[in-house]
């Protein structure tokens, strides 16, 4: 069995994976979805990045500081527009769509980035910044090929999955 990380949709019908856990549900008759959580977004920053440019005190404050987000995938820019800011009035320390490589550059300090709330609770040194804002959830689909329910591999994978993952998402420890 071989796990593939990646925050491309695979398509089980090609048999690109046997299980995937997916922030969309998928709409194909022959696969197998079960929402299992979902996974909330929160604004934070390094402590160490918020003792150097301060902390912001309502969304415009964001206009002045260092940002983390999606390249391709733009909901981050796409928040702030529908809040009534340009995009081009926003300083982007790093782009990246790389969760992982977004991660990174939060716990170095480089800005304020827009990462799952787990993560953020597991960081003491990365603090919540502007806990009112309306940041968006989204649902975490575990999916399986119909077919599949009848391999007891695939079977202890998925029931492993399934009982596991909620614990990890769960907003508090």
């Amino acid at each position: 069995m071989a796990l593939v990380v990646s925050n491309n949709v695979s398509n089980l019908l090609r048999r690109e994976a046997d299980i995937a856990l997916r922030m969309v549900r998928p709409d194909q008759a022959s696969l197998i979805a079960k929402r299992i959580g979902h996974i909330g977004i929160q604004a934070c920053a390094h402590r160490d990045y918020l003792e150097r440019r301060g902390l912001p005190k309502q969304i415009q404050d964001l206009l002045a500081h260092d940002l983390i987000a999606g390249d391709q995938n733009r909901e981050v820019d796409l928040g702030f527009e529908a809040q009534g800011f340009s995009v081009e009035d926003l300083h982007f320390a790093v782009r990246s769509d790389d969760l992982i490589a977004q991660w990174a550059a939060v716990k170095a300090g480089s800005g304020i980035g827009f990462v799952p709330d787990y993560l953020v609770r597991n960081e003491p040194a990365v603090k919540p910044v502007l806990p009112l804002l309306d940041m968006p959830q989204f649902p975490v689909w575990l999916t399986v090929h119909r077919e599949l329910q009848t391999s007891a591999r695939i079977r202890a994978v998925y029931d492993f999955l399934a009982s596991q993952v909620p614990l990890c998402l769960q907003s508090t420890p």
